[in-house]
This record gives structure tokens, sequence and C-alpha cells, in this order.
């Protein structure tokens, strides 16, 4: 008979503050709850600037509860701006936050719907306040996240980090909004992507759609050479081509290589092309843990004393689709929380004993992976870059075309 789940989430003050040499305070919350509450509060206490970012919101439980506190903000005269994606964001009124605007509030729709840059999403997650205090993690603002994904609520969290970054996440979410109304070949041309560092602990990642925006695998491709702990939580597990083959050598490297994933999913058919992919790990030494009581929405990876965080999860889509953020972070302390939360989802978990490879799996269940593989490894990352290259050709062509006949009139006149 299985234990039964008992939630072991400490409570939010007796999380101590982690600090960094670099001039970084951290703040580490285990619960998709607890990193609610906390992005509420600072929300309620602002004096000056609210940046929210977020690819879901829904006009339901805390999402009234976001709405309002953002309107009160703005009614003290605090600067507000949301921005929501489009698609992510699908239901909900566009007179949401009507009062909010009233008051001086501005909403912005990320990549309006077009029928065939609909893919391109922004997956972000973020908060800043005030300038000073930035927020990230796996939380969307909808009731399935408010819990403490074990007895209610999928499993998630994030972080709240001071300090030198936040410059660079403001700046991310600026660039972001000027180019939200854009269309999808100029959002990749003008977007901001790459690794910011700052100083030798805090680095934020920023990816964007493209084969060749990989700045995630650049920055674990370092990490993972010589790492002898690796803990992986994530969400939607299906890496590919070089970035799986360099989680395989990990796995055969390290002295030990975990990962919880999801035992329940929100995703059942990406959950089953992950699932092909058990054994592989295993043979080199992986170990596989299905988290059972709630979702699993969470996305961190811990390399020895590297602590990876944000929304982006270790799938095509995230990969080279969406828009993403990340932060990298450097500090023991904060390494051995997240290994802390790692040891008490485990215990949430139910170890994936390996197969006998001998024993062929029905041909009903290989047909269903490749079929799975197929749709999230090919369809849906093959047709985005399709039409996103042949919009680019097409301008790259016009704007050929532009230039010749501007080089004709200078030399005509």
């Amino acid at each position: 008979m299985p234990k039964p789940f008992v939630s072991m989430a400490m409570d939010a003050e007796t999380q101590p503050k982690i600090s960094t040499p670099d001039g970084h305070v951290f703040g580490w919350h285990d619960t998709g709850e607890k990193f609610l509450e906390a992005e509420l509060a600072a929300i309620e206490s602002a004096r000056s600037r609210i940046l929210l970012e977020r690819f879901i919101f829904r006009a339901a439980g805390v999402g009234e509860k976001f709405r309002d506190a953002l309107t009160e903000a703005a009614r003290r005269g605090v600067k507000v701006t949301v921005m929501l994606d489009d698609v992510g964001c699908w239901g909900l009124p566009r007179n949401y936050f009507a009062e909010m605007t009233k008051l001086g509030g501005k909403l912005v729709w990320f990549n309006p719907v077009r029928w065939k840059f609909w893919s391109f999403r922004d997956h972000r997650k973020l908060l800043v306040v005030d300038d000073e205090e930035a927020f990230m993690g796996g939380c969307n603002i909808a009731p399935e996240y408010d819990g403490d994904g074990v007895n209610t609520g999928w499993r998630d969290g994030g972080v709240s980090v001071r300090g030198p970054v936040v410059r660079h996440l403001i700046e991310a979410f600026e660039a972001q909004e000027e180019i939200a109304g854009n269309q999808i070949w100029r959002v990749r041309r003008k977007s901001r992507s790459g690794w910011m560092r700052e100083g030798e602990e805090v680095s934020l990642l920023l990816t964007r759609p493209g084969l060749n925006q990989g700045v995630l695998q650049r920055a674990l491709k370092g990490d993972l050479r010589h790492a002898r702990e690796v803990f992986i939580t994530m969400a939607y597990f299906l890496p590919v081509g070089k970035f799986k083959r360099m989680l395989l050598h990990a796995a055969k490297v390290a002295r030990h290589f975990r990962m919880v994933l999801p035992g329940k999913s929100d995703v059942p058919l990406l959950q089953v092309a992950a699932r092909a992919l058990y054994s592989r790990f295993q043979r080199r030494g992986a170990e596989i843990h299905e988290y059972q009581p709630q979702v699993l929405h969470a996305k961190v990876l811990v390399v020895d004393d590297i602590v990876y965080i944000g929304s982006s999860n270790l799938d095509p889509r995230s990969l080279g689709i969406n828009f993403e953020i990340m932060l990298r972070i450097r500090s023991a302390e904060l390494a051995q929380q997240a290994r802390m939360t790692f040891e008490r989802d485990l215990k949430q978990s139910v170890r994936v004993h390996p197969l006998s490879w001998k024993k062929a799996a029905s041909w009903w269940q290989k047909l269903k992976q490749k079929v799975a593989r197929l749709i999230f490894t090919r369809l849906d990352l093959g047709l985005a870059q399709l039409f996103v290259q042949k919009r680019e050709s097409a301008s790259q062509r016009g704007g050929g075309k532009t230039r010749d006949v501007r080089r004709r009139s200078e030399v005509a006149g």
C-alpha cells in the first residue's frame, strides 16, 4: 500500500533569504501558493512601478485578487503595465482590466493571433516591483496554481530576487513590450535574446523562437560537462537532438542524475512521448521518479551548486518556439534549498524502475509513442519554423530589391 501523501512545505516565514557575493538576495518559494502570495504582497506594497508578464491569466480565484491588487495600485498612482499572451489568455474578457486602465494602467496583448504565427507565444512569467524586486518561476495566474502541490493546486513555485540582475529583467520586459504587437518575423529579429551575466553568480537567460537561439542549452553544456550531482524537476521533458545527447552523457558521468517528472500531466500526449525516453536515460544511470499527488508544473534544474529556474521546460516548444526566461544562479545555499525541495518531492513520488531491455513494449504502446514524438518534435516545431523562414526569406528578398532601387537612384542623382 502506498504511503498517504503528507504536505512537508515550510512556512514562508521560515524560508531564509539567501545572499550572493555580487549583491543579490533571493527568496525561495517552494509552492505555487507561497509564490503567488509573495507576488500579491509585493504588488500591494508597490510605490512607483509594476511590470507583470504572464502566459496564462484566468478570471477566477487568485486572478481576481491580482486584478484587484493591480487596480488598487493604479489608484495609488503606481505605474502599472500588464503584458499577457493572446493565446495563453484566450477566454479572458477584454474588459477584465477596464478599471485599472481607466486609472492609468496599461494592458498589452502579446502577438495577437494570426493563423500562421499563432504558435509563437510569450511563455514567460515575470513580475518586477518598484524596479527593486523581481519574481520568476513557473506559476501562471490561475486557480490551479494556487495551492501546496499536494492537497490542492499544481506543484509549482519560483524565486524572488533583489540586486543588479533586476535591471536586466526590466530591460527584458520593456524590449518584449516594444515588439508585443509586431508580426513574428520582426519579433525574432528585434527581440532581446541572449545570456546576460551580472557578475559570476547570477545570469539571465532569454530565449526566443528559432533553432539557433539555444542560450539555455549553451549554459547547461558548460555546467553539465563535469557535473557530479544533477537534480531535475520538470513539467514537460522531451529533449531532442544535441540537447538530448548532452543530457544522456551527463546521466552517464554524473555521480547522481535524478529527475522528478509528472505522474499526472495537463498534456497527456507529451507525457506519452516523454516516457519513451525513460529507458535510454535509465540505461545511463539516471533515476526517474513520477510525482503523484497533483500535476507537476515546476521547472527547476540543480547542477552541483548552480540553480536554473524560470519559465522554460526541456521540450521542443520551450527550446525552439516560445519566448522564455530563466535565471542561472550559482549559490551553494540556494542549491541546498532547491535540493531540500527536490527531496521533499521525492517522498511524494514513485520511482520508475528500469524495464527489462529484452521485453519489448506492445505494438500499440510503441505506436502511441511514435505518434506523440512526431507531433511534438516534428510537426509542431517544424511547421512553426517553416512559416517564419518563408516569411523572413520573402522579407530579405524584398529588402534586397529595395536596396537595389535605392542604389540605382543614388547613382542617377
